[in-house]
């Protein structure tokens, strides 16, 4: 674990440029598979991945023909997706990562093919969880249950209406969202309308998940609400630089 987050840190100052193969199999696309100039960014939690994650080191292999440790996740969850980390034994950097469903099945790849002779040099900040927030998330969703080892990190504004609460186990990340509006069903979907909206949990874990998650909501209390909207929703704002094609998936 303690070689793993090294390895994070110094992707926050430090990231490689090339060429990457990025397939995304979940949630299904029209075109799974696109290019990039650097990995696609996955918002790694230290605190909350210590807790979250048994963290293997399972022997070398060469990524753009670059040596690498390969490194395995195992979410303490066993219904919570598992990751796969090639770090540069060099550069102390990823080269390469796979979320996986629990029984193996790729969920979505980023892999180096080429990569540059040296690696770019970036500023990165992942803002700690506002203190509080898990507490006016529950107060304000009576019922909800939170998947097992997340925790709400983050609160936006959706442009229709409603608030989107990123939730975070340390490295997989879920969306939950209160809406005027339902959403269709899809895999890694659950909505459920209580009162005159909408609550909808957004993720990869078992639809079964998702939905025992909203089924006990029992109502949306609009005082707070906005109390997350007024304390806890900030200004966008990119914190990402000199990094082209890298930002996250929107799930």
């Amino acid at each position: 674990m303690d070689d793993l987050l090294s390895a994070l840190k110094q992707a926050r100052t430090l990231e490689a440029r090339g060429t990457v193969e990025v397939t995304v199999l979940f949630p299904p696309r029209e075109l799974p598979t696109k290019s990039a100039k650097a990995l696609p960014r996955v918002p790694f939690r230290p605190g909350l991945l210590t807790r979250s994650f048994r963290v293997s080191r399972m022997g070398q292999e060469a990524v753009a023909g670059r040596p690498t440790s390969r490194f395995e996740l195992i979410p303490k969850n066993t219904q919570a997706a598992r990751w796969t980390l090639w770090i540069d034994q060099e550069w102390n950097i990823p080269l390469a990562y796979q979320e996986s469903f629990p029984d193996g099945t790729p969920a979505r790849r980023a892999v180096f093919q080429k990569v540059n002779a040296r690696p770019a040099t970036v500023q990165l900040a992942l803002p700690a969880p506002a203190g509080g927030l898990r507490a006016a998330l529950l107060s304000a969703l009576p019922g909800l249950r939170l998947p097992a080892g997340s925790q709400p990190t983050e609160v936006k504004s959706r442009p229709g209406g409603g608030l989107e609460v990123s939730l975070s186990d340390g490295v997989n990340v879920f969306a939950l969202v209160t809406s005027p509006r339902g959403v269709r069903a899809a895999p890694g979907i659950a909505s459920r309308k209580v009162g005159a909206g909408f609550v909808w949990l957004v993720g990869n874990l078992p639809q079964s998940v998702l939905n025992q998650a909203l089924a006990r909501v029992s109502r949306v209390d609009a005082a707070g609400l906005e109390t997350l909207r007024g304390t806890f929703v900030k200004v966008d704002a990119s914190n990402v630089q000199n990094s082209p094609d890298s930002q996250p998936d929107s799930r």
